[in-house]
């Protein structure tokens, strides 16, 4: 009966199921590596600690200072900033005390960047 079922039908492999935590294991070593932007030249990663109104801003950076930053003018609109956020600045050339902010990282490129271990310095502000 078996082989007439067979040849009806053809050949068929058998399925085996795997169980669903095996399924799970294989999902979670799959990484998905993301491209960060890193600093370059006198880029500088901060921390925004305390918003000072209008466009300005105190961000504790990784070299261990605290900096008064503001955001210029062609990223106004495109920059929303918020205490906590992880920004790259660029130290002013005639007062170190100054930058100015040029990009966002948003959830993920701080995730890489923790794993990296560059904002082990900032660590007390998170």
């Amino acid at each position: 009966m078996q082989e007439n079922q067979e040849k009806d039908f053809g050949d068929f492999e058998e399925v085996k199921e795997e169980s669903k935590s095996a399924e799970l294991d294989k999902k979670e070593t799959i990484e998905i590596s993301t491209r960060v932007r890193m600093p370059k030249g006198k880029e500088i990663i901060g921390i925004i600690v305390l918003r000072l109104g209008g466009n300005r801003m105190d961000v504790k950076t990784t070299d261990g200072k605290t900096r008064n930053c503001r955001v210029p003018g062609r990223y106004r609109r495109r920059l929303w900033l918020r205490p906590k956020d992880i920004i790259l600045i660029v130290p002013w050339e005639y007062d170190d005390k100054k930058g100015d902010v040029i990009y966002k990282y948003n959830f993920s490129a701080v995730n890489q960047l923790k794993k990296k271990g560059i904002l082990d310095i900032l660590k007390e502000e998170f």
